[in-house]
């Protein structure tokens, strides 16, 4: 990747003309006051996207805390809905109008006059029930309730069947676990060839290998946090990470990648310590 620096004002070109932050905030098992508090310390740390989903149960928090910061004094910037990204997705693959009526409430959930980017969450449902959700999606951003459309947890098989439909729409950001232990090389290069960004999700591992030797030494090499680390390898990848904290100064740490820049050789170090590490879920090869 060409870009050497980076930081929380770093965006990424979709390929609908579009761009996004390079680095969102992940609220996965967030609930309540966590997710106000994680929403507001990363707002004020300079953090502008936010990934949730109709899974996680907190879309309406996330909104009512984008919505409180903007109209607070705290927002020095003058920040309004356009500056800040917010990601949600579909529970599940249905039928159109299912999907359609859910985009809706998540719309009306979060309290947001739009949504920046909604993904269908993984292509459990089957062919029919993926590309009927996909229609929904399409139809969403024409009536302007949706700005982007993507994809999560889509393997090979799925985006090619989605891509042969003729879409309207090309899912522009393809949301997958990646990380040094599952680097998805195939799929990742695939999603890159087709101007799909990959987002990564889990990229710190959920904390498992924060003591693994090559990671404990790389962190001392470059002067940084394990977490900063990997952070640091999803982006020089071309990956946008979602890094997960509750915790105001994790939430800091985890954005302060601009002062050191990981050489070809340790990325390949990195690269090697895949171990097809799945931490959560894996419907990539789901029929």
């Amino acid at each position: 990747m060409a870009q050497k620096s980076f930081s929380l004002a770093s965006r990424v070109k979709l390929s609908n003309g579009t761009s996004m932050p390079l680095i969102h905030l992940g609220v996965y098992l967030m609930q309540g006051k966590d997710t106000a508090n994680a929403v507001r310390w990363a707002l004020e740390t300079g953090y502008r996207a936010f990934d949730s989903a109709q899974m996680y149960h907190n879309e309406q928090e996330v909104g009512v805390a984008i919505r409180e910061f903007i109209d607070s004094e705290a927002n020095s910037e003058g920040l309004k809905q356009e500056d800040i990204h917010f990601t949600t997705k579909l529970a599940s693959n249905s039928s159109y109008d299912i999907a359609r009526k859910s985009i809706k409430k998540s719309l009306k959930t979060s309290g947001l006059d739009y949504i920046d980017l909604f993904l269908l969450h993984s292509p459990y449902g089957g062919k029919e029930a993926r590309l009927s959700s996909w229609k929904a999606v399409e139809d969403a951003i024409a009536d302007g309730e949706i700005k982007t459309g993507g994809v999560s947890n889509f393997g090979i098989k799925h985006l090619q069947e989605l891509l042969a439909s003729n879409p309207r729409v090309i899912p522009a950001v393809n949301q997958i676990e990646v990380h040094p232990f599952n680097t998805r090389t195939e799929l990742a290069t695939f999603c890159q060839k087709h101007d799909i960004v990959v987002e990564a999700y889990a990229p710190l591992v959920q904390a498992l290998r924060m003591r693994h030797p090559t990671i404990v030494s790389l962190s001392k090499k470059y002067s940084c946090t394990p977490g900063q680390l990997l952070i640091r390898w999803s982006l020089q990848h071309g990956y946008v990470p979602l890094p997960k904290s509750v915790k105001k100064e994790r939430i800091k740490e985890n954005a302060d990648i601009g002062g050191f820049e990981i050489d070809g050789a340790d990325m390949k170090t990195l690269d090697g310590c895949d171990e097809y590490l799945v931490t959560d879920w894996d419907p990539v090869d789901a029929p």
